[in-house]
């Protein structure tokens, strides 16, 4: 490390180093500031600063009271992503075969497309939408959170009669869904979804935007947001 470099990172490297190589094991107590004030021979400043680096990289966690204690490293889950897309709800379905039982609230409304959906549509930015935002569980704990956005024409407001999965809706529709396309990113969580998900500090998100395409035509596009921290995407490719 560089000797220009703030005093605090020597302290955030070698309790890292400790963290990922197994010397401090998930649970395990980090030195207090005090503690790391005598050790690293630093400031009450940096040692504090340190501790909070450690925290923003969801590396250890704070304990009212009791201090701060290196984070359970949770057993990443498989979310196939094309096992059950005929499904009204593919995930649910998906994790169910997986032995967990999933809960979900749902909302529909009607909105606007807006520039960003308008884009994705391919349509105007006035263009009438049905907008449905979920938020699913797993045994009573935040899963993911997801925004789909369908052309208004076949998606009136959605109501528990009529859960079919959009293939089938469409379906219904003389529409035949030929292609489903999904890129995936990750990024830093919304406040609001870091509430929602009940995430740690530090836990970036999975963000997938996908598609359903009627031939050359886009008629449905949700934004689906994952915990990084306890699930994988899984995709299994036809051959």
């Amino acid at each position: 490390m560089a000797t220009s470099d703030p005093v605090y990172l020597r302290v955030v490297e070698d309790i890292r180093r400790q963290i990922i190589d197994g010397a401090l094991p998930p649970g395990a107590p980090i030195p207090s500031r005090a503690q790391l004030t005598r050790k690293y021979q630093v400031g009450e400043t940096a040692a504090r600063h340190a501790l909070r680096v450690l925290a923003s990289e969801g590396l250890i966690i704070g304990r009212v009271g009791s201090g701060h204690y290196v984070r359970e490293r949770p057993d990443l889950t498989s979310l196939h992503r094309w096992r059950f897309l005929d499904h009204p709800t593919p995930l649910v379905a998906d994790l169910q075969a997986q032995g967990s039982r999933v809960t979900w609230d749902w909302h529909s409304e009607p909105v606007e497309a807006g520039p960003e959906i308008a884009r994705r549509l391919r349509l105007n930015e006035s263009a009438p939408l049905t907008r449905t935002r979920y938020l699913y569980r797993t045994d009573g704990k935040p899963l993911q959170l997801a925004t789909s956005y369908e052309l208004r024409e076949f998606a009136p407001l959605h109501t528990d009669e009529d859960r079919r999965s959009l293939i089938s809706r469409m379906f219904a529709y003389g529409i035949k869904i030929t292609e489903v396309v999904e890129s995936v990113h990750t990024r830093v969580p919304r406040p609001v979804e870091s509430d929602a998900l009940a995430l740690a500090a530090g836990v970036h998100v999975l963000h997938v935007e996908r598609t359903h395409w009627a031939g050359d035509r886009p008629v449905e596009t949700s934004d689906i947001v994952i915990p990084g921290d306890r699930f994988r995407v899984t995709y299994s490719m036809p051959v």
